[in-house]
């Protein structure tokens, strides 16, 4: 052995390094969400694909104005982000009102913490909350998919607009759509039930995102598979709705839907999937990442039951996404070598 062969070299940590990184997860999630955007395209006409482009403008130029750098949109969290944003929104939105909650979305959900990594709530649902409490309207205004029956006896055409998205801001539009109203206020407010096969391929009306429970979990699932989610989120989620709602209906069955219809119905499977999973805003604990994804089924059944809005999936993340800072640390697990007794005393020296 020679000399050379002998010499130590120092480094720093860490030696070994994975191939994943942070913007190869990030464009993975956008690689994902593509067929879900084509089915919106299908689903809502030019109207989806305006919204949906629209509301990642809006997020990707507020990154590059905030951020500043050479390429501040390269990791593409932005373009999640307004994905995701354009995802909740009617079809027939006011082009304006989408890129200016992209920009809300980055603003206030993800700059005003820091950045990237540092966003307590998921910024996609922030920019949507912000949307719904200023236009209310607009926002709860749904046109109906491509094929639904128009009263004069004829069907919505597929390239025809579906609102006001052409509209000046703080303008009236001059289109005209038909709407109607989403599955969720059908049976909250007519006692309606659409049916379940309908809710899984996503021939309904509601938000772009609503267009078909089957992309979103194929999606999800590969997703999973790669490591890019924590699965337990979801699963927790659906398994929590599935569970309360049948226990709910099973007491009042002539009033409150069941299983089935829950977990197809409005974004529960969209938020399930692609917003609880958000690797910032939810727990690092395996423990944690089922109390997390049960507390946000608990509440969306809770708020669609007895709220005065017909969805809940949007409020359930937010609230949840609060609760993380308190999750992680009570399901901390025991460092090896210690008692649970050491626990305890080491976090109330701290």
């Amino acid at each position: 052995m020679t000399p050379a062969d002998r010499t130590l070299e120092l480094a720093a940590s860490p030696h070994l390094k994975a191939p994943d990184s942070t913007p190869r997860i990030m464009w993975t999630v956008v690689a994902t969400l593509i067929p879900v955007v084509v089915g919106a395209v299908w689903a809502f006409g030019p109207s989806a694909a305006l919204v949906i482009g629209v509301a990642v403008a809006g997020a990707v130029g507020t990154e590059r104005l905030l951020a500043g750098g050479p390429d501040p949109v390269r990791d593409g969290s932005a373009v999640i982000t307004g994905l995701l944003l354009g995802l909740t929104l009617p079809a027939g939105v006011p082009l304006w009102m989408a890129a200016l909650g992209g920009a809300v979305s980055i603003a206030l959900g993800k700059w005003v913490f820091g950045g990237l990594g540092q966003n307590v709530f998921n910024p996609a649902l922030v920019g949507r909350a912000f949307l719904q409490a200023a236009f209310p309207a607009a926002m709860t205004t749904w046109p109906l998919p491509t094929g639904a029956a128009l009263p004069d006896g004829g069907s919505v055409a597929w390239a025809a607009l579906r609102g006001p998205n052409l509209a000046l801001p703080l303008m009236g539009g001059s289109v005209d759509a038909v709407t109607g109203a989403t599955p969720l206020g059908l049976r909250k407010f007519e006692g309606v039930e659409t049916p379940v096969a309908d809710l899984f391929i996503g021939s309904i009306g509601g938000s772009v995102g609503e267009t078909s429970a089957l992309l979103i979990l194929l999606g999800g699932g590969y997703l999973a598979f790669r490591g890019y989610l924590d699965w337990r989120i979801p699963v927790s989620v659906l398994l929590a709705v599935a569970v309360l709602s049948s226990a709910l209906h099973a007491l009042r069955p002539d009033t409150l839907p069941g299983a089935p219809f829950m977990l197809f119905s409005g974004g529960l499977m969209l938020g399930a999937v692609y917003m609880a999973t958000d690797m910032v805003t939810s727990p690092v604990t395996r423990a944690g990442a089922w109390i997390y994804g049960a507390g946000i089924g608990a509440l969306v059944v809770i708020i669609r039951y007895w709220g005065g809005l017909p969805e809940g999936v949007m409020y359930a993340i937010l609230l949840m996404n609060a609760m993380v800072p308190f999750i992680d640390r009570a399901t901390q697990p025991r460092v090896f070598g210690t008692s649970r007794r050491n626990r305890r005393e080491r976090e109330a020296t701290t």
